[in-house]
């Protein structure tokens, strides 16, 4: 499982995510589950977001641990994600993991998509 080094740009993870996290792994019985962050082409801005859990990690993956929580990017989602942070929402739309991703120049209303 490759680690995140010094000049690795890196993807953060709020408090509130790691808790969110850290309570779907409770509830799935399964503490070695790492949630994974994806970006594939698509979604009404060009890309968009996918949350997923897993328990391998690739070659070209980075695992960022945040408030024990393990998150795991892949290198070509990370070129896009550099400097974003997961986080946990709750609002009258309902709950949802967003990413505030300072490398997009749009998104859309639902937050799920962006341009770059």
């Amino acid at each position: 499982m490759p680690d995140a080094m010094i000049d690795t740009p890196s993807v953060g993870l709020s408090k509130a995510a790691a808790d969110r996290v850290a309570h779907l792994r409770k509830m799935e019985g399964d503490d070695g589950l790492m949630l994974r962050l994806t970006v594939s082409g698509g979604g009404c801005s060009g890309f968009q977001y996918g949350f997923d859990f897993s328990k391998e990690t690739a070659e070209d993956d980075h695992v960022f641990e945040y408030h024990g929580v393990p998150l795991v990017v892949d290198e070509v989602s990370l070129d896009l994600l550099a400097g974003s942070e997961v986080d946990y929402v709750e609002d009258l739309s309902g709950a949802a993991f967003v990413v505030k991703n300072p490398n997009a120049t749009a998104s859309c209303g639902c937050g799920s998509s962006f341009a770059i």
